[in-house]
Protein backbone atom coordinates (compact mmCIF):
# COMPACT_ATOMS: atom_id res chain seq x y z
CA UNK A 1 0.00 0.00 0.00
CA UNK A 2 1.69 3.13 -1.10
CA UNK A 3 0.27 6.37 0.89
CA UNK A 4 1.21 10.14 0.56
CA UNK A 5 0.46 10.66 4.73
CA UNK A 6 0.98 7.42 5.96
CA UNK A 7 3.40 4.72 6.20
CA UNK A 8 2.08 1.35 6.23
CA UNK A 9 3.92 -2.10 6.92
CA UNK A 10 1.80 -5.21 6.81
CA UNK A 11 4.29 -7.89 5.99
CA UNK A 12 3.27 -10.22 9.04
CA UNK A 13 0.71 -10.67 11.42
CA UNK A 14 1.48 -7.55 13.29
CA UNK A 15 0.75 -4.34 11.06
CA UNK A 16 2.14 -0.61 11.81
CA UNK A 17 0.94 2.03 10.39
CA UNK A 18 2.00 5.64 11.16
CA UNK A 19 1.10 9.33 10.46
CA UNK A 20 3.85 10.24 8.41
CA UNK A 21 3.66 14.81 8.57
CA UNK A 22 6.14 15.39 10.78
CA UNK A 23 6.47 18.72 10.05
CA UNK A 24 2.64 19.19 10.54
CA UNK A 25 3.21 17.20 13.74
CA UNK A 26 0.85 14.93 12.01
CA UNK A 27 -1.99 16.82 12.20
CA UNK A 28 -4.70 15.23 10.39
CA UNK A 29 -6.22 17.16 6.96
CA UNK A 30 -8.65 15.40 4.82
CA UNK A 31 -6.16 13.80 2.70
CA UNK A 32 -4.89 11.89 5.86
CA UNK A 33 -8.15 11.00 7.26
CA UNK A 34 -9.02 9.34 3.92
CA UNK A 35 -5.81 7.27 3.67
CA UNK A 36 -6.12 6.02 7.09
CA UNK A 37 -9.65 4.98 6.24
CA UNK A 38 -8.58 3.03 3.00
CA UNK A 39 -5.42 1.46 5.36
CA UNK A 40 -7.59 0.35 7.94
CA UNK A 41 -10.12 -0.91 5.43
CA UNK A 42 -7.41 -3.18 3.61
CA UNK A 43 -5.84 -4.44 6.95
CA UNK A 44 -9.62 -5.30 8.11
CA UNK A 45 -9.63 -7.81 5.04
CA UNK A 46 -6.07 -8.84 5.01
CA UNK A 47 -6.32 -12.33 6.68
CA UNK A 48 -1.96 -12.06 7.71
CA UNK A 49 -3.18 -9.64 10.31
CA UNK A 50 -4.14 -9.95 13.34
CA UNK A 51 -2.61 -6.71 15.37
CA UNK A 52 -2.38 -3.12 14.02
CA UNK A 53 -0.43 -0.73 15.33
CA UNK A 54 -0.99 2.98 15.26
CA UNK A 55 1.36 5.72 15.94
CA UNK A 56 2.92 8.91 14.53
CA UNK A 57 6.16 9.45 12.88
CA UNK A 58 8.86 11.15 14.52
CA UNK A 59 9.09 11.33 18.33
CA UNK A 60 7.33 15.01 19.09
CA UNK A 61 3.58 13.94 18.16
CA UNK A 62 0.70 10.94 17.99
CA UNK A 63 -1.30 13.10 15.94
CA UNK A 64 -1.20 16.78 17.32
CA UNK A 65 -4.93 17.69 16.14
CA UNK A 66 -6.99 18.70 13.01
CA UNK A 67 -4.68 20.59 10.54
CA UNK A 68 -5.42 24.01 11.38
CA UNK A 69 -4.28 25.53 8.28
CA UNK A 70 -6.83 23.66 6.24
CA UNK A 71 -9.77 23.66 8.24
CA UNK A 72 -9.93 27.43 8.95
CA UNK A 73 -11.08 27.97 5.09
CA UNK A 74 -13.81 25.32 5.33
CA UNK A 75 -16.88 26.32 4.40
CA UNK A 76 -19.96 25.29 7.01
CA UNK A 77 -20.47 22.71 4.58
CA UNK A 78 -17.10 21.76 4.31
CA UNK A 79 -16.47 21.22 7.73
CA UNK A 80 -19.57 19.20 8.48
CA UNK A 81 -17.83 16.91 5.54
CA UNK A 82 -14.48 16.82 7.45
CA UNK A 83 -16.16 15.82 10.75
CA UNK A 84 -18.61 13.23 9.21
CA UNK A 85 -15.28 11.79 7.51
CA UNK A 86 -13.60 12.15 10.83
CA UNK A 87 -16.32 10.06 12.37
CA UNK A 88 -16.55 7.51 9.66
CA UNK A 89 -12.77 6.71 10.54
CA UNK A 90 -12.79 6.21 14.20
CA UNK A 91 -16.04 4.26 14.12
CA UNK A 92 -14.13 1.86 11.46
CA UNK A 93 -10.98 1.68 13.61
CA UNK A 94 -13.43 1.32 17.13
CA UNK A 95 -15.46 -1.40 15.35
CA UNK A 96 -12.14 -3.19 14.21
CA UNK A 97 -12.15 -6.74 14.69
CA UNK A 98 -8.78 -7.09 14.92
CA UNK A 99 -6.73 -5.39 18.52
CA UNK A 100 -5.62 -1.92 17.69
CA UNK A 101 -3.04 -0.45 19.78
CA UNK A 102 -2.17 3.73 19.40
CA UNK A 103 1.70 3.94 20.34
CA UNK A 104 1.21 7.66 21.79
CA UNK A 105 4.31 8.97 21.36
CA UNK A 106 4.17 12.76 21.96
CA UNK A 107 1.30 15.18 21.34
CA UNK A 108 -2.42 13.18 20.79
CA UNK A 109 -4.13 16.76 20.71
CA UNK A 110 -8.13 17.29 19.81
CA UNK A 111 -8.45 14.75 16.82
CA UNK A 112 -5.52 13.20 17.49
CA UNK A 113 -6.74 12.11 20.89
CA UNK A 114 -9.96 11.11 19.21
CA UNK A 115 -8.30 8.31 17.25
CA UNK A 116 -6.07 7.23 20.23
CA UNK A 117 -9.13 6.83 22.11
CA UNK A 118 -10.79 5.01 18.95
CA UNK A 119 -8.17 2.57 19.26
CA UNK A 120 -8.81 -0.57 21.86
CA UNK A 121 -5.46 -0.38 24.05
CA UNK A 122 -3.35 2.87 24.29
CA UNK A 123 0.26 2.93 24.98
CA UNK A 124 1.75 6.36 26.34
CA UNK A 125 5.43 7.42 26.73
CA UNK A 126 6.40 9.41 29.61
CA UNK A 127 6.58 12.79 27.63
CA UNK A 128 3.28 12.54 26.62
CA UNK A 129 0.87 14.99 26.31
CA UNK A 130 -3.24 14.61 25.90
CA UNK A 131 -6.26 16.86 25.45
CA UNK A 132 -9.63 17.90 23.80
CA UNK A 133 -8.56 21.53 23.29
CA UNK A 134 -11.37 22.53 20.46
CA UNK A 135 -13.09 24.91 23.29
CA UNK A 136 -10.00 27.63 22.88
CA UNK A 137 -10.86 27.83 19.30
CA UNK A 138 -14.38 27.96 20.24
CA UNK A 139 -15.45 24.62 18.65
CA UNK A 140 -16.15 21.08 19.80
CA UNK A 141 -14.57 17.59 19.44
CA UNK A 142 -15.89 16.78 16.09
CA UNK A 143 -15.06 12.79 15.53
CA UNK A 144 -16.56 11.24 18.73
CA UNK A 145 -14.32 11.95 21.48
CA UNK A 146 -16.87 13.67 23.78
CA UNK A 147 -18.51 10.01 24.17
CA UNK A 148 -15.19 7.80 23.48
CA UNK A 149 -13.69 9.94 26.61
CA UNK A 150 -16.87 10.27 28.64
CA UNK A 151 -17.15 6.63 28.59
CA UNK A 152 -13.30 5.76 30.23
CA UNK A 153 -13.07 8.60 32.74
CA UNK A 154 -16.61 9.52 33.67
CA UNK A 155 -18.95 12.33 32.28
CA UNK A 156 -16.98 14.68 35.26
CA UNK A 157 -13.64 14.14 34.27
CA UNK A 158 -14.48 14.16 30.61
CA UNK A 159 -16.21 17.77 30.80
CA UNK A 160 -13.88 19.07 32.85
CA UNK A 161 -11.48 18.42 30.10
CA UNK A 162 -13.21 19.52 27.10
CA UNK A 163 -14.53 22.38 28.72
CA UNK A 164 -11.16 23.61 30.29
CA UNK A 165 -9.77 22.35 27.02
CA UNK A 166 -6.42 21.87 28.94
CA UNK A 167 -3.99 19.01 28.47
CA UNK A 168 -3.10 16.27 31.02
CA UNK A 169 0.24 14.77 31.27
CA UNK A 170 0.97 10.77 30.28
CA UNK A 171 0.81 9.91 34.68
CA UNK A 172 -2.68 11.71 34.72
CA UNK A 173 -4.17 10.18 31.97
CA UNK A 174 -3.20 6.51 33.29
CA UNK A 175 -4.55 7.54 36.64
CA UNK A 176 -7.46 8.80 34.56
CA UNK A 177 -7.72 5.61 32.75
CA UNK A 178 -7.17 7.21 29.42
CA UNK A 179 -4.17 5.20 28.61
CA UNK A 180 -3.23 1.43 29.61
CA UNK A 181 0.25 2.17 30.11
CA UNK A 182 3.15 4.60 30.93
CA UNK A 183 6.68 3.99 29.56
CA UNK A 184 9.65 6.17 29.39
CA UNK A 185 10.33 7.51 25.54
CA UNK A 186 13.28 5.06 24.71
CA UNK A 187 11.05 2.15 25.85
CA UNK A 188 7.76 2.56 24.17
CA UNK A 189 8.12 1.03 21.15
CA UNK A 190 9.55 -2.30 22.53
CA UNK A 191 6.47 -2.25 24.87
CA UNK A 192 4.36 -1.86 22.22
CA UNK A 193 6.03 -4.41 20.39
CA UNK A 194 6.10 -7.03 23.04
CA UNK A 195 2.26 -6.24 23.76
CA UNK A 196 1.26 -6.51 19.83
CA UNK A 197 3.74 -9.90 20.09
CA UNK A 198 1.49 -11.71 22.74
CA UNK A 199 -2.19 -10.65 20.83
CA UNK A 200 -1.27 -11.56 17.46
CA UNK A 201 -0.38 -15.09 19.34
CA UNK A 202 -3.98 -15.09 20.87
CA UNK A 203 -6.61 -17.70 19.04
CA UNK A 204 -8.32 -14.82 16.34
CA UNK A 205 -12.05 -16.11 16.96
CA UNK A 206 -11.22 -15.71 20.47
CA UNK A 207 -9.92 -11.84 20.43
CA UNK A 208 -13.07 -11.27 17.80
CA UNK A 209 -15.25 -12.53 20.42
CA UNK A 210 -13.73 -10.14 23.41
CA UNK A 211 -13.98 -7.15 21.32
CA UNK A 212 -16.77 -7.87 20.10
CA UNK A 213 -19.12 -8.65 23.74
CA UNK A 214 -17.59 -5.01 25.04
CA UNK A 215 -18.38 -3.04 21.94
CA UNK A 216 -21.68 -4.70 22.18
CA UNK A 217 -21.64 -3.66 25.99
CA UNK A 218 -21.04 0.20 24.83
CA UNK A 219 -23.85 0.15 22.80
Amino acid sequence: MDFENLTVDATGPIARVAVDRPKRLNALNHATIAELDDAFRALAGDPAVRVVVLRGAGDKAFVAGADITEIRDQSPVEARGFSRAGQALMSRIADFEKPVIAAVNGYALGGGLELALACHLRLASDTAQLGLPEIKLGIMPGFGGSQRLARLVGPARALELMLTGEPVDAATALSLGIVNHVVSADQLDDRVEELAGGLAQAAPEAVRGILQAVRQGLD
